[in-house]
């Protein structure tokens, strides 16, 4: 039976119109989305605090600064002060003093606080959407005990946390179905727009990658702050998170998969009857050899007339390629990409990493699904899939690479960081995913070496099987050995029981009639085995990508760390000084032998020994020591080691709160009355 395409209707030609002015508005729209982009510092982290972890200062400070190494997203709770009570002793409100380059948030203090330990609790968004928090300690006066602990949770962690980062992986996977189907329907096999099998998996992915963005969204507020699935009704924080650049790339997500919805209307409504009606000409072995014809024909058919269904090819495709990548954009301009060096670069080649992504594993699904479900898949298409595959594998490699250069910056980040054993496991699957490819390629080569003739034998085996099936069911009814599940004509009885008995037999004629036919080639099978382990990997693969986009890169963990390491005065080591004394008294002379381990800012290990003149130990009624760091006006830190044994003082827990050039002030009393005062000044790092 041949069927004619009908010729376009008025409404059809204006939506094939609309089709360009669309990638226009949405070209546009990406264009200022990047123009307006700035560049940062992948994963803000803490640079600097005032006061200082660990510091003692003398006089209660009036306000907390916190210092930042790239701009990060902060309210008045996201800052807090508690005294050694637990008691919130800040004002609770955010002073933004940010200028220039200078990135710093504090909040004031109540007046006249107490001496003691106070604990500064803080948290954060950063520039590339992962929430960041810490904690720290301060002393006024002396160091005192405090009954608050420090949080170990980290921002983002949690049931929450989990649930956001399922909601993230199923956003990848259902992008990555859905542009990949697509694609796969309109660069390799046209035809696979009338097959119910490939319009479900595409509509479930646009489903699954709607509700997965909704999801992201309402638990966004619990994500950044409380960790409490209850938050996801405060409709203040959902307001807020509106005003934040992630929210704003969610919603424009959302968006955009309303303008999908519309092209997945026209793709699996008047592409697929137009596809539907073109008879012969989508035959077996016979859409490439249309496709060439198409083209060298100027856009007409074998009759002269304009081949519309060709032009609303193009135009899905063009228009297919500006909202996927537009959907791709609301990555790339709220992550990774979108902070640390070169965003300007990063942002373009993580759509097109993305794109190629959802072409290759997407379409790997889409042909499986294929291969399972439509066994008459013609042997050029597995072929195209295989060519864009390879296209697709070339761009993911280009991009990966200056994604993983930009991301890491060293070989030792590599191996040394999370993020880069992360990317060793990306790639040793991708690895994987390429030798399974490989395999897959050569079971489509004895596909397109395979004589049509075995195709042909299949479908009229699984047209023997349904006139057996039917002639046993008792019905009367004659099956047509070529007619489709969609066109077949059936009377249904009145009776519920027989009509239910009647469809339960069509299915398994049905079944039949797919197993059969699917089972009838040999290669296809093995080829439908290969892809099936490809898409098994890929699955794993995806999985590991959305860790990885939530990992710190591992150039801005070495970054931090040399940063650290850069405050280092001295290396790891005990200070050793002697001070000689000389009370002035009767038995008043000697020496005092002071270690400090290990001689670093923090917690110290503090012995001391008095000798007298003769080297046997001096012991003394009284000892007594104190710490000043005069640079920075800290001190004199008093202390009062414990006797260990007789001319042995230790005492341990001292607080060096920061490095310099600290004077150490050692107090000797010989007698009621007889006393000195020695002193030397030693380098802490």
């Amino acid at each position: 039976m041949t069927a004619t395409a009908p010729a376009p209707s008025t409404a059809r030609a204006g939506a094939t119109a609309l089709l360009p002015r669309l990638a226009l508005v949405l070209a546009a729209l990406l264009a200022t989305l990047f123009t307006a982009a700035s560049p940062a510092t992948a994963h803000a982290a803490l640079t600097a605090s005032d006061p200082k972890d660990g510091a003692v200062v003398a006089t209660a400070p009036a306000q907390v600064t916190l210092s930042f190494s790239e701009q990060v997203a902060m309210s008045d709770d996201s800052i807090r002060v508690l005294d050694p009570q637990g008691k919130r002793v800040d004002t609770g409100e955010l002073r933004d003093m940010c200028s220039g380059n200078t990135v710093r948030y504090g909040t004031a203090l109540h007046a006249g606080l107490p001496n003691g330990t106070y604990t500064v609790a803080w948290q954060a968004v950063s520039a590339d959407s992962h929430p960041i928090s810490g904690a720290f300690t301060f002393s006024i006066g002396a160091p005192s005990a405090t009954e608050v602990s420090l949080p170990t949770a980290q921002a983002g962690g949690g049931p929450v946390g989990i649930a956001y980062g399922i909601a993230r992986y199923l956003s990848y996977a259902g992008f990555t179905v859905l542009v990949g189907g697509a694609a796969f329907i309109l660069l390799c096999w046209r035809r696979g727009a009338a097959e119910r099998p490939l319009q479900k998996l595409v509509v479930r992915a646009w489903v699954t990658l709607t509700v997965a963005t909704l999801a992201m969204l309402v638990l966004r507020t619990p994500y950044t702050g409380s960790g409490n699935f209850s938050d996801v009704f405060d409709l203040d924080g959902l307001r807020a998170v509106l005003e934040t650049k992630t929210g704003a790339s969610l919603v424009s997500r959302l968006l955009l998969l309303g303008a999908v919805a519309l092209f997945v209307a026209v793709l699996f409504g008047v592409y697929a009857r137009r596809v539907a009606g073109a008879g012969p000409d989508e035959a077996v072995g016979a859409e490439a050899e249309e496709m060439d014809r198409v083209d060298a024909s100027g856009g007409t058919d074998e009759t002269g007339k304009p081949d519309d269904t060709s032009d609303l090819t193009f135009g899905l495709a063009m228009g297919g390629a500006v909202v996927a990548g537009g959907i791709a954009a609301t990555w790339a301009l709220s992550e990774h990409a979108s902070t640390g060096i070169q965003p300007g670069i990063a942002m373009p080649a993580d759509i097109l990493h993305l794109m190629a992504v959802a072409t290759w594993l997407g379409g790997l699904a889409a042909l499986l699904v294929a291969l399972h479900k439509v066994p008459g898949i013609e042997r050029a298409a597995v072929r195209r899939f295989s060519t864009v595959a390879f296209v697709s594998v070339l761009v993911l490699a280009v991009t990966g690479i200056y994604q993983s250069w930009r991301q890491l910056g060293s070989w030792s980040a590599l191996t040394g960081t999370d993020y880069g054993q992360l990317l060793l496991l990306k790639v040793a699957l991708v690895a994987v995913l390429l030798g399974i490819a490989f395999v897959s390629r050569k079971w489509t080569a004895r596909l397109a070496d395979a004589p049509v003739a075995r195709v042909a034998a299949a479908g009229q085996t699984s047209g023997v099987v349904s006139r057996e099936t039917a002639s046993g069911d008792g019905s009367g009814e004659t099956a047509p050995s070529d007619v489709s599940r969609e066109t077949e004509d059936v009377t249904v009885p009145a009776d519920p029981q027989r009509a239910a008995q009647l469809a339960r037999q069509r299915a398994a004629r049905e079944n039949a009639r797919e197993k059969q036919a699917r089972d009838a080639d040999p290669d296809r099978a093995g080829l439908r085995r290969s892809v099936l382990a490809e898409a098994a990997i890929a699955v794993i693969l995806l999985a590991v990508t959305t860790v990885l986009t939530s990992t710190e890169p591992g150039r801005a963990v070495e970054q931090e760390t040399g940063r650290g390491s850069s405050a280092t005065a001295v290396p790891d080591r005990a200070v050793k000084i002697t001070l000689p004394f000389d009370t002035g008294g009767p038995n008043g002379k000697g020496s005092v032998r002071l270690e400090l381990d290990p001689g670093r800012v923090g917690a110290n290990t503090l012995h001391l020994w008095s000798d007298s003149p003769d080297g046997t130990p001096l012991d003394l009624p009284e000892i007594k020591v104190a710490f000043t760091l005069p640079a920075k006006d800290i001190g004199p830190l008093p202390l009062v080691p414990a006797q260990a044994a007789p001319g042995h003082w230790t005492a341990s827990g001292v607080q060096l709160p920061l490095a310099g050039g600290w004077r150490i002030d050692v107090t000797v009393r010989t007698s009621e009355i007889d006393q000195t005062t020695v002193q030397k000044t030693v380098k802490i790092g």
